[in-house]
């Protein structure tokens, strides 16, 4: 029988005590000066949404204290205390003093980072609330607060947390983002309210340059993003008095889990948690195309995305400074100072810049215009609030910037012109109109045609007389017909010459593809689906289907379909350049683009791709995108083409699973190809290769490296970790001149090929890096794989399993 002696018991006894004391602390939601938290423990939210405890990123030796969504995997770091200051000590506590300051300590007691809380307790606690907010009371007055989290954010805005500042408590909240992924130190951009004199605005610096500006509130939304109102999912509270200003927002269900986040990037996201796909769903997203870069177009100005070639436009009544569009316009006509000045009316554009305005809440826009009038500097007046039919003045002095036009929104803005200069523009407007009368009714009469046409054909179709239509039969007997532009057998057959080898452009998984001239002289690509097609009819009613409903330059336009027998065609609008395959892998081709065509050709892919995730109507992962997919206008414009292979999402869907891989081998993601498993960082991934193409001049999987036996994406990649990359860029475009732009893809492509789907950037977030120059975060190694026999062709996958995990080998290099 084992003694134990009285001190063996007590030490025993201590065991179990500190064991249970951990375990409490772990489980509380609030720490007092005699608990305290240690490494390993954490905070709670009572509610059991937020946790508090210490973390690292990638260097397992520096520890921050910060805050993340206890359910949601993988970890969201959405609130960092010592974000300027990592601690690498051994041992590290956080205390509260008898004053009310938090503290982190070391082994030594030493203090290695202070809340600084100027206000004192008599008996303070810390604690974690269901909101999000870490928050320093005093133990018996559970609504006021000592100090708080919310007081000082880092690049997250949870809901119910200000943006602003406040004249009373000398608070200012603004966002700040971190330096990098995996640094959350405060970067070069931080987003809140601009200080300067004049009506407040949301805006984002860069350091100390503005780049961005949302806006204006006017009482239903910032002028500059109208997506950012109250509907059924999120509202917003905007407040301004005498004491400051600030805007917050909420779900309108308070079980959904929402962040708004500043990335290195620039990119201001609101995401709301999806607990069914387990992922992030972009609500509202910031900062989409390049009329969004702060004062883009100059003064007296406005910026039209949609404008071609140039996006810049001058107000009316106003001409351009110089043959630069972006150096801004001046006035035409000059203003004669009084109150025979008039004021033309614009509607659906982003308010200008309000840092020299000047506003009062309680006069209407009558007195507003006179005031405006009265004052030979003012240049332009708006309501201040547009919401119970408009009320309160602002109004504008000296040069009018950062304008562009928008989708939508209905707040009415008035700019000064001379009295002539009004007539002029007011008769130009009524000769418009009468033309835009008169093509009107042209197109009113041409719908009037096509119903009557229309109808006559649905009544043939059915009396069973129509023969040459846009319809097949299923494999269970039945018929589908498709409503869209159809061709007759004879028709294309003249078109194509009865589809001579000559005519012929290539050949895909689908079938041959012809180049033909219909009788009008319009030119057209057939593609025509083979018998021996390794797609077949489901792919063709997928291609019908999808991109008849897709309209965006940056897509390839289907024109309409051919249906006779056997016989099934898709007619697309023709691309002189054939695809862009065929340039970037010929020696001799690919001297004919430049780096300025080949960037042009990643911009227009990714706008594409932005477009088919998030702008269309429907959700659309393409899962082929490569090279030879990708075609080519007589501009060298990129037009994303083939969509046989793509699936629809519905608009909460983010992810789903095949058994049938299909695709082409070096473009595939790895989650993809081992695993079925597709969503739009799928389309992402294969984005990132072929970036990585356009840069180099070779194909991911024909390229193999003679030393590594590595592909083309293992090849950057060790490159890269070497802190060479330059050495992966095509001959033909090594012009010192473009290295950190071809740097920067090179950088962008490795962020989308990284191995973890949640690591890439989404299409929207690409197309803001290719058109800022704010810092990129460092790319995580890629999932690429071993090429056994890379002189392989490119040829398409459909296979009826999914790829084995032992089919894969990958080769692991060490990040710089």
């Amino acid at each position: 029988m084992t003694t134990v002696n009285f001190e063996q018991l007590l030490f025993y006894c201590f065991i179990v005590f500190s064991v249970l004391t951990r375990t409490c602390t772990a489980a509380s939601d609030t720490i007092n000066q005699t608990q305290f938290l240690k490494e390993r423990e954490t905070l709670v939210s009572a509610n059991q949404i937020y946790e508090l405890g210490f973390f690292n990123l990638s260097d397992p030796k520096i520890r921050y204290l910060g805050l993340w969504y206890r359910e949601i995997s993988p970890r969201i770091i959405i609130w960092v205390a010592n974000r300027e200051s990592p601690i690498s000590d051994a041992v590290i506590t956080l205390n509260i003093t008898s004053q009310g300051n938090l503290v982190l300590v070391n082994g030594t007691n030493h203090i290695l980072w202070s809340s600084n809380t100027s206000t004192t307790a008599k008996n303070p606690v810390a604690q974690l609330l269901d909101s999000g907010n870490f928050v320093v009371r005093d133990r018996d007055e559970n609504d006021k607060f000592l100090w708080q989290s919310f007081d000082h954010p880092a690049d997250t805005q949870l809901p119910g947390m200000k943006i602003g500042g406040s004249l009373e408590s000398g608070v200012n909240w603004f966002l700040t983002s971190w330096t990098s992924a995996d640094d959350p130190a405060p970067g070069q951009l931080s987003f809140g309210f601009d200080p300067n004199a004049g009506y407040p605005q949301l805006v984002m610096w860069k350091e100390s340059n503005i780049i961005f500006r949302p806006g204006s509130w006017n009482g239903e939304s910032f002028t500059g993003d109208p997506s950012l109102k109250t509907n059924p999912i999120i509202s917003y509270e905007y407040d301004m008095n005498e004491n400051g200003v600030y805007y917050s927002y909420k779900p309108q269900n308070s079980k959904v889990i929402s962040r708004l986040v500043l990335n290195p990037s620039g990119l201001v996201q609101l995401l709301t948690w999806n607990d069914q796909a387990k992922d992030w769903r972009i609500f509202v997203t910031s900062r989409l195309d390049q009329c969004e870069n702060y004062n883009l177009c100059g003064a007296f100005s406005k910026c039209n995305i949609n404008q071609s070639p140039a996006v810049c436009v001058c107000l009316d009544g106003f001409i351009p400074q110089s043959e630069n569009s972006t150096n801004g316009c001046v006035r035409r006509t000059q203003l004669e100072c009084n109150d025979k000045d008039k004021f033309w009316t614009y509607e659906g554009i982003k308010l200008p810049d309000t840092s020299s305005s000047w506003f009062d809440k309680n006069i209407d826009l009558k007195e507003c215009e006179r005031l405006c009038i009265k004052n030979c500097n003012c240049t332009a007046y708006a309501n201040l609030d547009v919401t119970r039919g408009g009320s309160g003045c602002l109004l504008w002095f000296g040069e009018l910037i950062d304008i562009r036009e928008l989708d939508q929104g209905t707040q009415n803005f008035y700019v000064r012109v001379a009295a002539s200069e009004f007539d002029k523009i007011e008769k130009k407007k009524a000769n418009g109109n009468w033309k835009a009368g008169l093509i009107a009714g042209s197109v009113i009469l041409g719908i009037v045609m096509i119903l009557f046409f229309y109808i006559r054909r649905r009544n043939i179709r059915k009396n069973g007389m129509a023969k040459n239509m846009c319809c097949w039969n299923d494999s269970d007997g039945g018929k589908e017909d498709m409503d869209m532009a159809l061709f007759d057998l004879t028709t294309i057959s003249e078109a194509t010459d009865g589809f001579s080898f000559s005519n012929k452009l290539g050949e895909g998984g689908f079938g041959p593809v012809y180049k033909g001239t219909l009788v009008e002289g319009q030119e057209i690509a057939v593609k025509r689906l083979s018998s021996s097609s390794s797609q077949g009819l489901v792919e063709f009613k997928n291609e019908v289907i999808l991109i008849a409903n897709l309209q965006h330059r940056n897509l390839v336009k289907l024109l309409g379909c051919c249906t006779d027998g056997d016989e099934k065609m898709l007619i697309y609008e023709y691309m002189p350049n054939k695809s862009l395959d065929f340039f970037i892998f010929d020696r001799t081709r690919s001297k004919l683009l430049d780096w300025h065509k080949r960037r042009h050709i990643i911009e227009g892919i990714a706008r594409g791709l932005v477009y088919l995730h998030q702008d269309s109507r429907l959700r659309i992962i393409h899962r082929d995108l490569k090279a030879s997919n990708i075609l080519l206008d007589s501009d060298m414009k990129p037009k994303i083409s083939d969509f046989g292979l793509a699936r629809m999402f519905r608009a909460d869907q983010t992810e789903a699973n095949t058994n049938r891989v299909v695709g082409t081998h070096g473009y595939m993601s790895p989650e993809y190809a081992i695993h079925g498993l597709f969503s739009t960082k799928s389309d992402v991934f294969s984005y990132g290769v072929l970036v990585l193409e356009i840069v180099s001049g070779k194909r991911n999987r024909g390229f193999c490296h003679p030393d590594s036996n590595l592909n083309l994406l293992g090849h950057a990649w060790m490159l890269w970790t070497k802190g060479t990359p330059l050495e992966l860029v095509d001959e033909n475009i090594k012009d010192s001149n473009t290295q950190s732009e071809v740097v920067r893809c090179i950088n962008l492509a490795l962020l989308c090929v990284q191995g973890r789907p949640e690591d890439r950037p989404t299409m929207s977030s690409v197309v803001v890096m290719l058109s800022s120059d704010n810092p990129l975060a460092e790319p995580k190694q890629p999932g690429f794989y071993m090429e056994w026999n890379p002189s392989e062709a490119d040829n398409s996958a459909n296979k009826d399993q999914s790829y084995s995990a032992n089919e894969v080998s990958i080769t692991l290099l060490e990040a710089r």
